[in-house]
Formats: C-alpha cells, sequence, structure tokens
C-alpha cells in the first residue's frame, strides 16, 4: 500500500530561503521542483550531473519545521555539501562509516535534540535498527533520496543496500518523499516510483540534457600505448602546458593499475597528476579529493569512483581511457567538465580490446554469484548502444539527447563535436555527395519497410542475390544495387549510423524487421539535411558478436512518438506501473520502455498486432495481452 503523502501548499518564502543558501536566482526547472515537492509532496527529478538538483531539496528542508533525511552512496557529497551548507549557517550533518563511532554517536545524540536542518546519510545506515529506530521518532520535514537510480536493477548502477528505502519510506509516512536522478529512460524512473512505494501518479520532472558547450570526441587508438598520446593531446589543448593555470582534468581508466600508471606517466610530464582508485584508503583518498578542490592538481586518474558528488565548475576536460558502461554512465561523467558554461571537451577512446573486455566483466561471478543473465543482456544492450553512439556519424550532442528523449533541445548540430567539425569541412565531406548517399540508402529501406530485416536492405543496395527479393520482386526496383560500388560491411554500419541519426528504427523480437521513420522520410525526400558522416573505408571496431538475438541490430529507444501516441505511452507506463505492484516485480518485468512505445506506435486492436511489438512473445501475450488491448483502446 502506497504512503499517505498528500500534502498542501505551504505558506514559505522562497526567494528569502534562496538567498539564505548563496544564490540569487533559480535555475531553470528548480522553482518548478520545489514547488511541486511543497504542494504534492512527492517528486521523481530527472536532471543531469552538475544540474543544480541538490538544491530542490535542501531549499525545502531550510524551510519547512522538522529535519529533512538525505539518502545518497556519496560520501564526498555529503562532506561538500554539509560543509557549504554550515557556511551559509544551515545546520547540517551526515552520517557514515568514514566516523569514528564517538563523533557518530554525538552526532546522533545531536539529531535526537533536533539540533540538524538535514542530515546525510549512506543507505547501509538503515540496516541498523537503533537508527531506524531513531528517525521514526524524529519530525521528518522530508526524505530525499539522491542518485535514485540504484534503487533500479534495470539502471546502470544498481545497489542492493537501495532496496531498504521502500520499507522506510512505508514504516515512517513522511509527508513530503523527492527522488533525484541523472539517468532518464522511462522504465528506469518508473521502478524507482514502484520500489519507493510512491503512487504512478508521481510528477516526475525531466529537464537539462544540453550542453552545448562541451565539445564531445570519439578516438580509436591503433595501439594500446596510443592511449598517452591521446591524453597529451587532450590535456595541451583543453589546459595548455602544465602551470598555466586554466583549470583541471579528469582522466578515467578502466583498472587500478592503469591509474597508478597514466598518474605517473603524467606526474613525469611535469603535470601536477594524482592517482584515485577504490584500492588506496579513506585517508588517501579524501587527501586526493581535498587537493583536486583546493586546486593543487591539474589532474586526477581515476576509476569511476571519482567525481560523483565532487562539484568544480572549471574542469575542462573529461578523458576516458576505455568506454564506460553505457550512455547514462558516460553522459553522467563527461558532464563534470564545462559547468561554468564555458568551454570544454570529451574524450572517449575506443579499442576492440575494450568491448570483449566488457563482456567478460559482465559475465564473471561477483562473490561467487552468477550474475542475472536477464541482467547481463540488458546491461550488454545499454553497452552496445554506447558503441553505437561512438561509431555513429550524426552529431553526438542530438544523438544523446534523442537518446534520452530530449528532443526539444536537439541542435541540428552542435557545431562543436568530432562529427559535426568533420561534417563542416567540405573539401574533405561534401555535402551533396552524403545526402545523395543517404537517401539512396533510406530509400532501399524504404523498399523492405516492415517486410524483411536490415540485412535484407544491404542486400537490395549492393544489388546481391536473395531469394526474399526475388520472391516480391524488389530486384527489379531501380533501388536494386544503387551502393553496388560499397560492399555489405560499409553499407551495414551506414545503416547504422541511420539508425544512430534516428532515421531508421526495428519492430519485432525474434527477426525484427527495418522501417524508416518520420524523420528518415524527411531527409530521403529532401525536406531535411543529412548530417552524418559516411563510414570509413577500413574496417570498424567489432564487438564479440553476442548480442540478445543472433543477426540483429538492437534497435537505439529513440523512438518518435506522435501526439496519439504519446498519450498511449503514458498510459501504457501507468499500467505497466500498477500491474508490476500488484505481481510484486519490477516494471521491466512487464515490459520494456521498447516494447511500450512499439505498442503506442502500433496501436494495435488484436493479439497478432500486439505480437508485432518488441518484447511480446508467446508468455507475455498469455498474460499481459487483454491488458495492454485494453489499455490501447481506452487511451486512443
Amino acid at each position: 500500500m502506497s504512503p499517505a503523502l498528500v500534502s498542501q501548499s505551504v505558506p514559505v518564502d522562497l526567494e528569502a530561503g534562496l538567498r539564505r543558501l548563496g544564490f540569487e536566482h533559480f535555475r531553470p526547472g528548480q522553482r518548478e521542483a520545489v514547488e511541486a515537492l511543497l504542494d504534492v509532496g512527492r517528486l521523481l527529478l530527472v536532471a543531469p550531473t552538475g544540474g543544480g538538483k541538490s538544491l530542490t531539496y535542501q531549499l525545502p528542508a531550510t524551510l519547512l519545521p522538522g529535519v529533512g533525511l538525505i539518502i545518497s552512496p556519496l560520501i564526498a557529497l555529503m562532506t561538500d555539501q554539509v560543509q557549504s551548507l554550515g557556511e551559509r549557517g544551515v545546520s547540517a550533518t551526515y552520517l557514515a562509516s568514514t566516523l569514528g563511532g564517538d563523533e557518530l554517536r554525538r552526532r546522533m545524540a545531536k539529531l535526537a535534540e533536533g539540533a540538524y536542518d538535514l542530515v546525510y546519510i549512506a543507505p547501509e545506515r538503515l540496516t541498523f535498527p537503533g537508527f531506524r529506530g531513531l528517525l521514526s521518532k524524529l519530525p521528518l520535514s522530508l526524505i530525499a533520496v539522491d542518485e535514485a537510480h540504484c534503487i533500479s536493477e534495470w539502471g546502470h548502477d544498481f545497489r542492493p543496500e537501495y532496496l531498504q528505502i521502500g520499507e522506510l519510506i512505508r514504516d515512517l509516512r513522511p509527508k513530503r518523499v523527492m527522488a533525484c536522478t541523472a539517468t532518464a529512460t522511462p522504465v528506469v524512473r518508473d521502478e524507482i516510483i514502484q520500489r519507493m512505494g510512491l503512487p504512478p501518479d508521481t510528477p516526475q520532472l525531466v529537464r537539462g540534457f544540453a550542453r552545448p558547450n562541451l565539445a564531445l570526441r570519439v578516438a580509436e587508438p591503433r595501439k594500446p600505448r596510443d592511449r598517452g598520446v591521446h591524453v597529451d593531446s587532450m590535456l595541451a589543448e583543453a589546459l595548455g602546458a602544465p602551470g598555466s593555470a586554466r583549470g583541471t582534468a579528469i582522466v578515467y581508466a578502466p583498472t587500478r593499475k592503469l591509474t597508478e600508471q597514466e598518474s605517473n606517466r603524467l606526474g613525469g610530464q611535469g603535470w601536477r597528476a594524482a592517482a584515485y582508485h577504490a584500492g588506496l584508503s579513506g585517508p588517501q583518498r579524501t587527501k586526493v579529493q581535498k587537493a583536486f578542490m583546493a586546486d593543487a592538481l591539474d589532474v586526477v586518474v581515476a576509476t569511476n569512483a571519482f567525481g560523483m558528488g565532487i562539484d568544480r565548475s572549471d574542469v575542462r576536460a573529461v578523458v576516458h581511457m576505455a568506454p564506460p558502461g553505457s550512455i547514462e554512465a558516460y553522459y553522467q561523467e563527461v558532464g563534470r567538465a564545462g559547468r561554468d558554461g564555458e568551454p570544454a571537451f570529451g574524450l572517449m577512446l575506443v579499442s576492440t580490446q575494450d568491448i570483449a573486455l566488457r563482456r567478460r566483466l559482465l559475465e564473471r561471478d561477483v562473490d561467487g554469484m552468477v550474475p542475472d543473465k536477464a541482467i547481463v543482456e540488458h546491461k550488454w544492450g545499454m553497452f552496445l548502444e554506447l558503441m553505437r553512439w561512438a561509431e555513429g556519424g550524426s552529431c553526438r550532442h542530438d544523438a544523446i539527447l534523442r537518446y534520452f528523449g530530449d528532443d526539444a533541445e536537439t541542435l541540428a548540430g552542435c557545431g562543436l563535436c568530432d562529427v559535426c567539425s568533420s561534417l563542416s569541412d567540405e573539401q574533405e565531406h561534401d555535402p551533396e555527395e552524403i545526402t545523395l548517399v543517404v537517401r539512396k540508402a533510406l530509400s532501399g529501406v524504404a523498399r523492405v519497410h516492415m517486410r524483411f530485416g536490415l540485412q535484407a536492405a544491404v542486400k537490395l543496395l549492393r544489388g546481391a542475390d536473395d531469394p526474399r527479393l526475388t520472391r516480391t520482386r524488389l530486384n527489379e526496383t531501380r533501388t536494386f544495387g544503387v551502393l553496388s560500388d560499397r560492399n555489405d560491411e560499409w553499407i551495414t554500419r551506414l545503416l547504422r549510423r541511420c539508425i544512430t541519426a534516428g532515421w531508421v528504427d526495428f519492430y519485432g523480437q525474434d527477426h525484427p524487421v527495418v522501417l524508416v521513420t518520420e524523420q528518415g522520410q524527411l531527409v530521403m525526400k529532401g525536406q531535411r539535411p543529412a548530417r552524418i558522416l559516411l563510414p570509413p573505408d577500413r574496417a570498424p571496431i567489432k564487438s564479440s558478436g553476442r548480442s540478445r538475438s543472433s543477426g540483429a541490430v538492437v534497435p537505439p529507444p529513440d523512438t518518435e512518438l506522435d501526439a496519439e501516441a504519446e498519450i498511449v505511452f503514458a498510459a501504457l507506463r501507468e499500467y505497466r506501473m500498477e500491474r508490476a505492484r500488484a505481481d510484486g516485480v519490477p516494471p521491466y518485468v512487464v515490459a520494456s520502455d521498447r516494447t511500450l512505445r512499439e505498442i503506442a506506435m502500433l496501436r494495435p486492436k488484436s493479439h497478432d498486432e500486439l505480437s508485432q511489438a518488441h518484447g511480446i512473445g508467446p508468455t507475455k501475450l498469455e498474460r499481459y495481452g487483454d491488458e495492454l488491448l485494453e489499455v490501447v483502446e481506452d487511451a486512443s
């Protein structure tokens, strides 16, 4: 049963509270979030790293009677924010494993006395019965859960200790509950709401993913030792020479060993560099964090543990020496650059070895436990999305915004990323040639539209023998062989880039069929420019060849919905949350985002039509089919 979270408007002076916290104005979306939390009593806020999420729970907590409980896995964020609040006269503290026993008891005693406006805790603290008992006696003004995607098994950073939060909310029944995350995919948002025990109609605010000042680049070192050359070049461009005092940089390395090696290498070149990883002691990590915040370091070389909750505005570059696990993780980490709005850079290095390593890491046993196959395949799919983005020949900025569903902020080319910079060189990339080739490719997809898969379109464009083309007489069309001067591999890469650009998509699960999207139709007809890079005439980066469905390219989750489909999609998401709650399972067990989007676009009227949607096999058709069709009918 959901907790009673109905609230009333509270007469508070937001402007005075804002000034007390040291701010003159709200950032876009902050006032809306604060007012929603105060008026409705519950909120899921999705905003990128550095988007000002902290203020949206700090401000209400300082204005309302009682104490605000902030749950976060980031000790660095706790210490940084508690210090900042203290400097502004706000009484705040944190409880974490880094504190000694005596200090913990002292802070808990003061908490029981009502001495704090805010208290930050790590989720592990909820396992202590004594602490849970203390919370039950406190007048809580609100509970805010930061990094809330950690509660989702379908997210990119699931943490089992977060599963206790739903029970805590049910027991304490606070008047206001807020969840904050930088992970924006709808299935993760729905699972957050379901696991926290919040009503399905909990307001969800999604905003601010555009970072037009951030120049994103991808490079492929020919050899492992060439990574250092790329790092050096990026640091020279972003920071100048050692001692130039032009800001700082973060270099993410995939292993602890490499962080140490790269830190030593950069230190030998005169950079003030330090390594940061989980193998260091707590005091060592704290020393690096403080040096970074005090401008005593030019470069921190770290695993992905570094940077969460560290708010330094003049990071001029973030370099990934190997790709992280997903677009969500990548954009969270690279988003630590350029928070001051000034030009900044994000460079990701990719090699074949990195991709094979990622698969092995996903499949390895953890503490003797074999990972769940469905979770492995989901995370592998998330990683492949990042790889498609890396290889994609369209604007990197816009491709990420489409992935997060933030189409309103796309720029039809950011003008800063490596793809846009390359496209601006008309001597190297003739726009007319690109447009002609892309329109030919889309015409080939249009010929097999909703009938065959991607490879049939490849065969048609190359003019190759194929019984499907002969049977349907597609080999007699003018499109047959229009790209006969290219091989299968090159054409496949071109079509994948059209997928990343949002011009081509798929339907179906076991045998996906290809289609041209509404935006692709505009490009094909010459009504929209084909701003995309053609694949180079060289072998592409290859994955380990393992994916969820043999021979199928996993489609990107950026299918554009028309106004009617958006209404149906919203109704389907509400059904998914209610059914998942009733069955006691996570929302993704009922249906994925992609499945719901395809159902919303298809608007099926029968089981046969419903089965065409991705992920609807015989079992799900029998279990959910009638209810899904009823939802579609009611919402259409």
